[in-house]
């Protein structure tokens, strides 16, 4: 899975550097820019998954970035950073085109937690297009998914899985042949408010595996990557 980057357009360099840190924790890599007209610059060559940016700075202020940023591309989240408080200046930061709002001071677990909440939102944004443009039937080796019934059919038997089991099912077979480790499925199907909580994938797994693997001690859906995470291969499989 490659890592993504996100850029950060902030003139206080002690408080870019301390997100740096906490971001390289959860496996993404800043880029950073300390202006508002170099961030813009860098922002429209660059390919990032969020812009992180400053309400005030020299050059060109956040406002007039996030504008013209926006005009170029609209999809990319920003979230915008301001020491001021007042309801006026959010509701203008937003109208710009900024995708959340975060006031100085803030503690950096916040901010953490706001960036995994925007990638999160965009992931499952991402995977609900790639379904419907793929269609609703996933069919593999003896495994078909429905996804807009919600049925999962193994040698020609029907199998009944949880809301939970589904979701880290059609997540896998969506993506096969991609890497997740146990935090980012907690993210993903359950949300960040149960960060620390990555036993209950491993159990939800083991539970998915016993209903759709045939030897669910050689299971050849859903493989363990030792301390990586899981992987779902797709041996037998079909646009149908």
């Amino acid at each position: 899975m490659n890592e993504k980057t996100v850029l950060m357009i902030e003139d206080d360099v002690n408080i870019v550097d301390l997100v740096e840190i906490h971001l390289k924790d959860i496996g993404l890599r800043l880029d950073k820019a300390y202006d508002g007209l170099s961030g813009l610059e860098k922002a429209l060559s660059g390919d990032y998954a969020l812009i992180i940016l400053d309400l005030m700075l020299p050059h060109m202020d956040g406002l007039e970035v996030c504008r013209r940023y926006k005009q170029n591309d609209p999809y990319t989240p920003i979230l915008m950073l301001t020491a001021k408080s007042e309801e006026l200046d959010k509701v203008i930061g937003l109208e710009s085109g900024a995708d959340d709002y975060l006031t100085k001071p803030f503690g950096v677990r916040e901010l953490t937690a706001r960036v995994k909440a925007i990638l999160r939102r965009i992931d499952l944004e991402d995977a609900r297009n790639e379904a419907a443009q793929s269609g609703p039937l996933l069919c593999f080796d003896g495994l078909t998914i429905d996804r807009d019934k919600h049925k999962v059919i193994v040698n020609g038997r029907r199998v009944e899985l949880t809301a939970k089991e589904f979701d880290l099912l059609t997540l896998f077979a969506s993506h096969p042949g991609n890497t997740y480790s146990r935090e980012r499925l907690l993210s993903l199907i359950w949300g960040d408010h149960y960060e620390g909580y990555e036993h209950t994938v491993s159990s939800h797994i083991n539970r998915l595996r016993n209903k759709i693997e045939s030897d669910p001690t050689k299971p050849k859906f859903i493989k363990t990557l030792w301390g990586v995470g899981y992987r779902f291969d797709a041996p037998g499989e079909s646009d149908e």
